[in-house]
């Protein structure tokens, strides 16, 4: 194929893809340029989106994902999309976990950049998902839901004086080596070891019982008589010592009475309170008292009320500086994303999800209450800043969709959510599609995609379809990468494209249609591109797939 022009983009900040200014809502002086990226024989295809009857499918969008920075560099991928498409949606780069930080502080400047372009040029986004299980602001959230700090008495473990002991063979817990009690410095003491045998692994304290949680402090006095004396701590089997070097290490030289001061926390599953001197052969030395006990945990978790509260607050904060910064210009959200999970109640329907280890909206909304709150506290910040009430639709973004008891499922949670009074106004189904070369499974695809499209026609709501890439498959079933593909190969491809464009808008209601939203612009290592890349130019070259959306768009 003969190239005709090269990608020299960006003296065109946008329109690159011959599309009128019309089209492109541009301000009255811009002239656009031809697509500097189309090739033979796709170039005269007009952009995408003009295919579309909108007197025939007058709520028919075309959509496409971008990250919200490739998008405000406005080159290449900017012109591309706002060329072609009606919309721009940017997965989770516009999600609370890209923007809150650990202490609730959200930035807000790519989306206001993007959203002040949009505006100028009269473009639309749909929204990112408002909550989910992923994507989150998880540190802010965990902080949030956090125990919270109380006041604690110190609670005496054991004290042990040496000096209260007899002289003689200690009898406490020798485990190697030699310890005695005797008379030092006008006092009575325990001697780790001997002048000629200062090895000993001794128990200077024992008996009482462990609080697994609790972090101890442990105060003893030692001195040694002549040279070095170098030792290790092991507190109820852990040695892992706060005041020493690594491993519960420590030194004491000659000279006077020094005290310890040591923090540690018993082994996991040790309930036997005990400190044990691991003493090494530089030198003896004495131990005049032991002392030791610990703070409790100062913290207790939030009781159920508590953390209802904290969440309330937290979504509360959350949609009101979303919407704030919207003012009413992002008027189509995701509601919530891929809420429902793997697990079967009682009904034969499959649960939301649940977490124990991490923060998830449901534990603490409910789950019958999970759309109806959030969609209600959404709705008010949208129409406390600016937002038409008229405007707005929120929509259940769920994947896997394709599988019956998932769908039934989510249409069932649907019911429970609509009843209990939340806003639902459609269904973002993502796709997962391939073509096979193999004609049975390539059937058994196209089957299983028409009963998805038939069930979502079911619910009534309004239909959009995202994710909308197709990898391409081997008889084998091994993917074919972008770099391998033939042209015969692209043209099948390209012909299942359109296979499903053209069911979507025949099964789903005119009404009904909400549109569907392309995954990929151009090929990632799959053929999944309306362009391809070349791999020397780096320039974006149409596919078989760009005309394949033309046709089926455009009835043919």
């Amino acid at each position: 194929m003969k190239k005709l022009f090269r990608n020299s983009l960006l003296m065109l900040v946008a329109g690159a893809f011959a599309v009128s200014c019309a089209d492109y809502n541009v301000t009255d002086d811009f002239k656009a340029e031809k697509d500097p990226t189309f090739v033979e024989p796709y170039k005269d295809l007009n952009p995408i989106k003009s295919y579309i009857d909108r007197e025939k499918y007058p709520n028919m969008t075309l959509g496409t994902t971008l990250n919200v920075t490739e998008f405000n560099k406005q080159e290449l991928a900017h012109a591309a999309a706002v060329a072609n498409f009606d919309n721009v949606s940017f997965g989770s780069t516009l999600m609370s976990g890209k923007i809150v930080n650990a202490k609730g502080v959200m930035n807000f400047l790519d989306m206001s950049d993007l959203l002040a372009h949009v505006d100028d040029i009269g473009y639309e986004v749909f929204g990112s998902p408002i909550v989910a299980n992923e994507g989150q602001a998880d540190e802010w959230l965990n902080t949030l839901t956090a125990p919270i700090e109380i006041v604690v008495d110190y609670v005496e473990g054991k004290t042990v004086d040496f000096n209260e002991m007899p002289e003689g063979p200690y009898n406490g817990t020798v485990e190697k080596g030699e310890a005695s009690i005797v008379k030092y410095d006008n006092q009575n003491c325990l001697q780790i070891g001997t002048a000629k045998s200062p090895q000993a692994n001794v128990h200077i304290i024992d008996g009482f019982e462990v609080d697994s949680l609790a972090k101890y402090t442990i105060t003893f006095w030692a001195k040694c008589a002549k040279g070095t004396a170098l030792f290790s701590l092991v507190f109820s089997g852990n040695n892992q010592i706060d005041g020493g070097s690594s491993g519960g290490r420590f030194s004491l030289e000659a000279g006077n009475w020094k005290k310890f001061v040591v923090e540690c926390q018993s082994a996991p599953g040790e309930t036997a309170g005990y400190l044990r001197i691991d003493n090494t052969k530089a030198a003896s030395f004495y131990i005049q008292k032991v002392e030791v006990g610990y703070y409790p945990d100062n913290h207790r978790p939030q009781t159920a009320q508590e953390k209802t509260d904290t969440i309330n607050y937290a979504l509360n904060a959350w949609c009101d500086g979303l919407m704030k910064i919207n003012a009413g210009r992002i008027n189509t959200f995701d509601l919530i994303d891929d809420a429902i999970g793997t697990q079967e109640m009682e009904n034969g329907m499959l649960d939301l999800k649940h977490s124990t280890d991490k923060f998830f909206w449901q534990d603490v909304i409910g789950s019958e209450q999970y759309a109806p709150v959030v969609s209600k506290v959404a709705s008010e910040a949208y129409q406390k800043y600016e937002g038409d009430p008229a405007a707005l639709k929120f929509f259940i973004s769920e994947s896997g969709l394709d599988d019956q008891k998932k769908f039934e499922s989510l249409k069932y949670w649907i019911g429970i959510w609509d009843a209990n009074g939340a806003k639902i106004d459609g269904i973002n189904a993502k796709l997962n599609l391939s073509y096979s070369e193999d004609a049975a499974t390539h059937e058994a695809d196209k089957v299983t995609l028409d009963n998805l499209l038939t069930n979502l026609a079911s619910t009534g709501k309004l239909i959009r379809l995202s994710n909308f890439d197709i990898t391409y498959k081997n008889a084998e079933g091994a993917k074919v990468a972008a770099k391998d593909i033939t042209d015969d190969q692209r043209q099948k491809l390209a012909d299942y494209y359109g296979y499903v464009i053209k069911s979507y808008m025949t099964k789903i209601p005119h009404d009904k249609q909400a549109g569907i939203c392309k995954g990929n612009l151009a090929d990632t290592s799959d053929p999944v591109g309306l362009w391809a890349v070349d791999s020397k130019s780096k320039d974006w070259v149409r596919t078989a797939t760009y005309k394949a959306f033309c046709d089926a768009l455009g009835g043919n």
